[in-house]
């Protein structure tokens, strides 16, 4: 089983107005088949209004970030399924309930995680 991340831009997300409740709904809807299809690992939204922090190894923390993530922000759901087929289906119900595309990514194999 292979964990994917499936992800979004927040700027790519454009909502008529008064159907954000129906497209919550129907995210909702997913993550709910995802939970019980036991595929789901995590998933949620960036809080935009909290700036990021770097903290280093002694603990200092500064504000900022690396600047190649200056613009993190959106959705991400983590899945874990058996196939990058499996990945790209899920992908296409989430840009469906979220009306708009998902990128996805396969993490690295890691046996501890």
């Amino acid at each position: 089983m292979t964990k994917y991340l499936i992800s979004f831009p927040s700027g790519a997300m454009v909502i008529p107005e008064g159907e954000l409740p129906a497209v919550a709904d129907a995210a909702h809807a997913v993550v709910a088949e995802a939970k019980a299809a036991g595929v789901w690992v995590f998933g949620g939204g960036i809080d935009e209004s909290v700036p990021p922090v770097m903290v280093a190894g002694n603990g200092t923390v500064t504000e900022g970030t690396y600047p190649q993530t200056r613009q993190i922000e959106g959705g991400y759901t983590v899945l874990e399924v058996s196939s990058r087929g499996d990945a790209l289906e899920w992908a296409s119900k989430i840009a469906a309930a979220c009306r708009c595309a998902q990128e996805v990514r396969a993490f690295q194999y890691d046996p501890q995680s």
